[in-house]
């Protein structure tokens, strides 16, 4: 197999089967595997050094893994754990009890519970035993699951245009219902709050998760997601004679006003190919989208409205087993509304620095908002986790010493589902026929997850498949 051909002046083979493909996310990486499947000469680069995207994952200086963000695996996934099959890795996701656990301040819990009935019934023990929240409360709520469940996309779409703070309320929903349970929802699914998040999105995946008895179980990876996802897709595609290349970054696709005739490189070289894949984050995206192009398409320029959201994940080590909870935790109080501790849920991640790490605890929160908290020390940011956990847990974390630290910025990370939003997220088909997108932001089930990227990169190669004319 030949790389992508280097140009001064480029040129499109009519005909070809070479694509290249710009971003070695998960959504390129799957994107990349379905094409090298069917025959396709592939290239992907990759502006930094490791591959995984938001799924990337590094050894520091001591051995110990960071992880680039909080990865849980739910039961409504499926083109994900086709893949994973097909790498040979889907048997590393450990699933956990199916239960949702929230913990508040001072030490107050409550967790929603299912049953092992058919939809919606499965929900009886989540809307009435959960300790928390009142009969009317939860009264109010089974009634507005009636649409939740049944009310299908073009419902969800209607509501693009208030934020799901606006629709809660007009619900007649509890404050304190929207404070405790939909506040950290809100900030895991896309690290933004019900007063900015559009309502599609938090009714969207809420209805997803609830239709199906077994969607919303959770699992983590035994290890790392570059031993476990990432390094064994790469090492496929690799053997499957693809070229993918890491440090190589594009600065602009080339639009000769009928097809995409090239990208240019940082490195001044020009790449060529038959067919265009970007799969690259919605900023870096529209940095190498050309002028000329947008002016030629309003379905680019749409894509200028899109942003993203800065996240902040931290891992930190304490000394003591602060929580016995193996699954994923969620908090409306403090400043982590969701985390786990690694050191149960994942249990390669039970050693510190080369000793025995039994019995204490290694959360991985995601900071959210982080908007302001992006800005602050690292000393800053820690002491306020520290602070929230001691305050979800004053009992078992009174006194706990926080052995070590790792914090992750990403100053733009998954899109921002601002209301209004919903009607220009792209397809993976785009208006020029020898480009495709993939990731998060475009049209999806499942926005910005794991599920999302894999779907989307499936997608996008489906369509230039189909444009090649393969038989689908």
């Amino acid at each position: 197999m030949t790389d992508a051909t280097t140009l001064d002046a480029p040129s499109v083979t009519t005909g070809g089967n070479k694509v290249l493909i710009l971003g070695g996310g998960l959504a390129g990486l799957a994107a990349a595997k379905r094409l090298v499947d069917n025959g396709f000469q592939v290239q992907l680069v990759e502006k930094r050094d490791i591959f995984g995207g938001k799924v990337s994952a590094w050894k520091d200086a001591e051995g110990d893994w960071v992880e680039t963000g909080l990865h849980c695996f739910f039961g409504a996934y499926s083109e994900l754990y086709d893949l994973m099959r097909e790498i040979g890795t889907y048997d590393c996701i450990l699933w956990k009890k199916h239960e949702l656990n929230y913990t508040l301040s001072k030490g107050e819990r409550f967790a929603f519970r299912t049953w092992d009935l058919p939809s919606p019934f499965h929900l009886t023990p989540a809307l009435f035993a959960n300790g928390y929240f009142s009969l009317p409360e939860m009264l109010a709520f089974a009634k507005v699951l009636i649409p939740i469940l049944f009310g299908g996309e073009r419902y969800y779409e209607a509501q693009d245009g208030m934020t799901y703070k606006e629709w809660h309320e007009r619900q007649g929903l509890s404050e304190r219902m929207m404070k405790k349970m939909f506040l950290p929802m809100s900030l895991a699914l896309k690290f933004l709050p019900p007063a900015e998040i559009s309502a599609n999105i938090v009714l969207a995946v809420t209805g997803e998760f609830l239709r199906r008895p077994d969607a919303s179980m959770m699992g983590f990876l035994k290890g790392s997601p570059e031993d476990y996802l990432i390094g064994p897709l790469v090492n496929y595609l690799r053997k499957k004679g693809a070229t993918i290349q890491s440090g190589r970054k594009a600065l602009s696709l080339i639009y000769d006003g009928n097809r995409i005739a090239g990208a240019k490189m940082d490195d001044g070289e020009t790449l060529v190919a038959d067919y265009y894949l970007t799969a690259l984050p919605v900023h870096n995206l529209k940095k190498v989208l050309p002028e000329n192009l947008k002016r030629a398409h309003q379905f680019f320029r749409d894509i200028d409205e899109f942003v993203g959201v800065p996240v902040v994940t931290v891992q930190v080590w304490y000394d003591r087993q602060i929580t016995t909870i193996d699954n994923i935790l969620f908090s409306p109080d403090g400043v982590i509304p969701f985390y786990a501790d690694l050191a149960l849920t994942t249990p390669e991640y039970a050693v510190l620095r080369g000793a025995s790490h039994q019995g204490k605890t290694r959360f991985q929160v995601g900071v959210a908002p982080a908007k302001e908290v992006i800005k602050l020390s690292d000393e800053e940011i820690v002491a306020r986790v520290d602070a929230s956990v001691k305050d979800l847990f004053p009992e078992t974390a009174k006194d706990a010493k926080i052995l070590k630290h790792a914090i992750v910025r990403i100053p733009q990370s998954v899109y921002a589902p601002y209301p209004g939003l919903e009607s220009k997220r792209p397809t993976q088909k785009t208006p020029v026929d020898n480009l495709f997108i993939a990731g998060g932001y475009t049209k999806n089930r499942f926005y910005d997850s794991m599920e999302g990227a894999v779907s989307t990169g499936n997608s996008a190669a489906r369509e230039l498949m189909i444009r090649h004319g393969v038989k689908i």
